[in-house]
């Protein structure tokens, strides 16, 4: 199963970056497709109360809510995700405008996050798949790596959000 998690890590890494780098249709939408960062923005958000709260229950030895937290958080990263391809398919490239000390600290989150977000991907689904499989000993060692790295990413996210979002055409 480790095998089949990694090729799959690998592969929607390499899927979100070719449909990142892939040219952009040039059609009408209909709507403002910026509501889709706002949207991931919130989702991000979330999934860090999600990850916050499944650790407070399961330091409190409440093991259903803390699978019920933790499956949240994965629903809602997972829902991330796809709002994140979507937009990155069909939207313009928006150039972050801050100068100064806050132009390298954006880039710096950014570096970080996306390559945090790509890197967390298998432990997250690893960890996962030792707790579906009653492989707690296993789930606890990896998850004590992998909890932090996505609260990382998920609180990341959402702070590069409101430092582009002045930036959106």
């Amino acid at each position: 199963m480790n095998k089949l998690i990694w090729i799959l890590s690998v592969v929607i890494t390499i899927a979100v970056a070719i449909l990142y780098w892939m040219p952009k249709p040039d059609f009408a939408l209909g709507f403002d497709i910026h509501i889709i960062p706002f949207i991931n923005a919130i989702l991000n958000g979330s999934v860090a109360i999600m990850l916050v709260v499944g650790l407070y229950f399961i330091k409190q030895k409440n093991q259903s809510a803390h699978k019920v937290s933790m499956l949240t958080a994965f629903a809602l990263s997972s829902l991330f995700l796809v709002g994140y391809v979507v937009y990155h398919a069909l939207a313009k490239e928006t150039k972050f405008g801050g100068v100064g000390l806050i132009r390298p600290i954006y880039f710096f989150l950014l570096i970080t996050h996306i390559l945090l977000a790509a890197g967390t991907l298998p432990f997250i689904l690893i960890s996962l798949n030792n707790a579906w499989t009653a492989k707690f000993d296993k789930h606890r060692k990896i998850a004590k790596i992998t909890w932090p790295l996505w609260f990382y990413v998920a609180v990341t996210g959402v702070v590069l959000y409101f430092m582009i979002a002045p930036y959106y055409k």
